[in-house]
């Protein structure tokens, strides 16, 4: 049985190509859903226009059937619904990670 934590943990190990920190701290994973050993992910990103798009959502699937190949399926829906806002949707860990690398946040 795949569990929610554990998928988390392993979207901690996929880095945002252009901000250095992972996908969790970031703010960017908004659900995962876990049934029938069906991963679904809820994700969203910097910007709706992001052109690494693709790129994520490949390395996000490919982490995950790495991590997990009982998998029955693994989907990943972009939701734009709310905007992401680094001071609103980074980890306070994350937050501590980019000012430690000298970014204003």
């Amino acid at each position: 049985m795949i569990e929610k934590r554990e998928v988390l943990e392993a979207l901690k190990e996929v880095c945002d190509p252009e901000i250095p920190l992972n996908l969790v701290d970031l703010g960017l994973i908004r659900n995962v859903l876990c049934k029938d050993n069906n991963i679904e992910i809820e994700m969203t990103l910097t910007t709706p226009e992001c052109p690494l798009e693709e790129y994520i959502i490949s390395c996000v699937k490919h982490k995950l059937r790495e991590k997990f190949p009982q998998a029955k399926s693994i989907s990943v829906n972009l939701k734009f619904e709310e905007v992401w806002k680094p001071e609103k949707h980074i980890s306070e860990e994350g937050k501590e990670k980019l000012r430690k690398l000298g970014w204003d946040i």
